[in-house]
């Protein structure tokens, strides 16, 4: 064998066998990580716009000579936000052009620093909601990764290969071999439930794919079922409100921006409403109008904002902010960082938990077609040894 045909064949080799594999485990890297990458084209966004504002310049101005370096990490959408910026609208404006240049809540906190007179103040509330990209890849890491592409197809395929090739074949074979009798009760449980078997196996690919594509798409998923299903948005919100982490997060976000408008100088009402705004949460913003009619009634500040904590706990925090003075973003800080970090925890616990019910309960389900295969093979031994 010559060199050439050694170095040909090692060619092919990989070409053939290993670049498709290197492929497939750089595409999983690319899908796995969007939310960190997500982050960080928004962190780049705040942080030039951060230097901009500390330069003195305007946002729009700080925008504008960002995007006049040409530098293609910031994007098409930011030069295209620098575009309807150089025709003279304002950013609230521009970014309502623009709309997947960021999440709705960040949009929205900017938009409210531009409406309290100083983007400063909610710069960071912006950071702090950026958070959550850790803890949502750890999680698809160590526990969505392996239920999506491997555990998953797997075990639906079990239940359909049984019920279209086996168990046809194993009815027949056995009424012959038991002459008749009837095959034990876990068996005919196992034949009788087997299309049931399948929609259950079903059932769980499609909600751990439906979970996988709400990871990969992100906050557009919102959108999306908005368009396509008469008030999707809604029940989305809803739905989000009601998981114990995300409800931490929204808290984080509503409590940062209340703060920074209130030292800021807004009213109570408008801050009750630009926090809520700033949260993208309907549930979040009708209580929080609930909260600014309460206001508008002379309710006190404390008082009114039970209807959006049930615990209590922003109350007796705004109460003692109001009596301290020191300022509400410095009372509030270390709150938003424990809500921060009662949020990652609850959220981990959540993928492990929901990760091992899952695998029990395939688990089970497998169990139970193994034994229910094998019971009428032990029947036709005993009855083989007693003859």
């Amino acid at each position: 064998m010559t060199l050439a045909s050694l170095l040909l064949g090692f060619i092919l080799f990989l070409v053939i066998g290993l670049l498709p594999f290197l492929g497939t485990l750089y595409l999983i890297y690319v899908l796995l990580t969007l939310p960190l990458r997500r982050n960080e084209r928004i962190r780049l966004f705040l942080d030039l716009l951060q230097l901009g504002l500390d330069s003195g310049r305007t946002p729009e101005r700080a925008i504008l000579e960002a995007a006049a370096s040409r530098d293609r990490s910031l994007g098409a959408r930011y030069r295209l936000l620098a575009t309807y910026l150089e025709q003279g609208l304002p950013l609230s404006e521009a970014l309502d052009r623009v709309p997947r240049i960021l999440p709705p809540q960040i949009r929205a906190m900017l938009k409210t620093g531009v409406a309290i007179g100083d983007i400063h103040k909610v710069l960071p509330a912006c950071r702090l909601s950026l958070h959550s990209g850790v803890s949502q890849v750890r999680g698809a890491l160590n526990y969505l990764l392996v239920l999506s592409f491997l555990a998953t197809p797997f075990t639906v395929a079990i239940p359909i290969i049984l019920k279209t090739k086996v168990v046809p074949s194993f009815r027949a074979i056995f009424a012959d071999m038991l002459a008749g009798a009837l095959l034990p009760g876990l068996t005919r449980v196992v034949l009788a439930g087997s299309e049931y078997l399948v929609l259950l196996q079903v059932g769980i690919m499609a909600l751990v794919w439906l979970v996988t594509l709400g990871y990969l798409v992100g906050p557009r998923l919102r959108l999306w079922l908005g368009r396509i299903i008469p008030g999707g948005r809604t029940f989305i919100d809803w739905l989000l409100y009601r998981l114990p982490w995300r409800r931490k997060r929204l808290q984080r976000d509503f409590s940062a921006i209340l703060a920074a408008s209130l030292d800021a100088g807004v009213s109570e009402i408008d801050a009750v409403r630009f926090a809520g705004e700033c949260t993208a949460n309907k549930v979040i913003c009708r209580r929080a109008e609930r909260a600014g009619r309460l206001l508008a009634q002379g309710v006190k500040l404390p008082e009114a904002m039970r209807v959006l904590d049930d615990t209590g706990e922003l109350k007796w925090r705004l109460a003692n902010a109001l009596r301290g003075g020191t300022g509400f973003v410095k009372a509030l800080t270390g709150w938003h960082e424990a809500l921060d970090a009662k949020a990652f925890q609850l959220e981990q616990a959540a993928a492990q938990t929901a990760t091992t019910m899952l695998v029990l309960l395939n688990g089970f389900i497998v169990a139970c077609i193994v034994i229910g295969m094998f019971l009428p093979l032990v029947e036709v031994l005993n009855q083989a040894t007693l003859w």
